[in-house]
Order: structure tokens, then C-alpha cells, then sequence
């Protein structure tokens, strides 16, 4: 079994004059990215293979989650961000095999498209709210029965479970 986490970055900023790829994460994201990461540490959801957008906004999501899993390097891989949901197909597709779990950090709407494209099972309501929208700092994670990364396929995956921010904060909720 092959497992896919799909991370969007955390809240960001949008400073006057400052580029797209160079947005930071607010407040909001600063504290959410750590809140995920805790997430990950206690739900024992640990990528052996990470890929992350360019973008500052995810790289700053993905220091937390490295810092608390103690996960591997990231690549980063430009072809994620702004990416539609066929180029992050084909980051997932491209990743080595000696990896079973893959975290990708990125941008929506690529992020929705592609778990969407994805899913072809799962709790009703996980698939509900993941159709509804992929708010910043969500998880999404995708379990697939195959054993290579090249057989992933659209509605082959089968949605464990999606995660916001807001799920695990009381503060986010209110």
C-alpha cells in the first residue's frame, strides 16, 4: 500500500508590492503549521519522501512538520506550484518507489483538483468536505492499493481522512 498526505500551506500574508512566491505565512499560519505538524506527530503520519512547492509560503508550512517528525529532506519541486491537478499527478507518479508514504506541501486549487481526481472511496462525509473546499493547513490523506507509484490512478484512492486546522484548534473553530 502507497499512502499520499496532502498538505496545503498554512495561512499566508499578502504584503503590498511583494511577489506571489514570496508571501509569507500570517499569524493565523505561523501558529496552524506547528498545530498540523503536532497532528501528523500524533496520528504517526510520517512521509518517507517529501516534495514541496518554491514558494515561501511552503516551505515555512513544512519547517514545523520537519522539525517535529524529524522527516526527511524536502525536495523542492517547482513544477507544484501553481500547479493544475495533472502536473502534482505527476510528481506523485514520479516518486521512488522505495518511498510508501508521500507528503506534498502546495497550493490550491491544484491541491482539491488532484485529491479529488484521486479519491475513489472513503468516509462519505471525509469526500463531502474535501468536494467543498480545501481550506489552508488542510490534510488530506489518500491510502492506494498498488505497489508503484506509476500505478496511481484516478479513483484508485480511497480518502482515510481530511483535517483542518480548525478540526484541532477550539480558537480556529470559533
Amino acid at each position: 500500500m502507497l499512502r499520499v498526505l496532502l498538505l496545503r500551506h498554512a495561512k499566508s500574508d499578502r504584503p503590498a508590492g511583494m511577489i506571489d512566491l514570496d508571501r509569507p505565512l500570517n499569524p493565523r499560519g505561523r501558529r496552524n503549521a506547528p498545530l498540523m505538524a503536532g497532528y501528523l506527530v500524533t496520528e504517526n503520519l510520517r512521509p518517507d519522501h517529501v516534495a514541496v512547492s518554491p514558494a515561501r509560503r511552503t516551505r515555512e508550512t513544512w519547517e514545523p512538520v520537519q522539525a517535529a517528525l524529524g522527516a526527511p529532506d524536502a525536495t523542492i519541486v517547482p513544477d507544484i506550484y501553481e500547479a493544475p491537478d495533472s502536473a502534482l499527478l505527476k510528481v506523485v507518479r514520479a516518486t521512488p518507489d522505495s518511498a510508501r508514504c508521500l507528503l506534498v506541501v502546495g497550493h490550491n486549487p491544484g491541491l482539491q483538483d488532484v485529491a479529488l481526481r484521486l479519491v475513489g472511496s472513503g468516509p462519505a462525509a471525509a469526500r463531502d468536505r474535501l468536494a467543498e473546499g480545501f481550506p489552508t493547513g488542510a490534510l488530506a490523506v489518500l491510502d492506494f492499493d498498488v505497489e508503484t507509484w506509476a500505478k496511481v490512478r484516478a479513483g484508485a484512492g480511497r480518502l482515510e481522512r481530511f483535517v483542518a486546522p480548525r478540526d484541532l484548534d477550539a480558537d480556529e473553530a470559533a
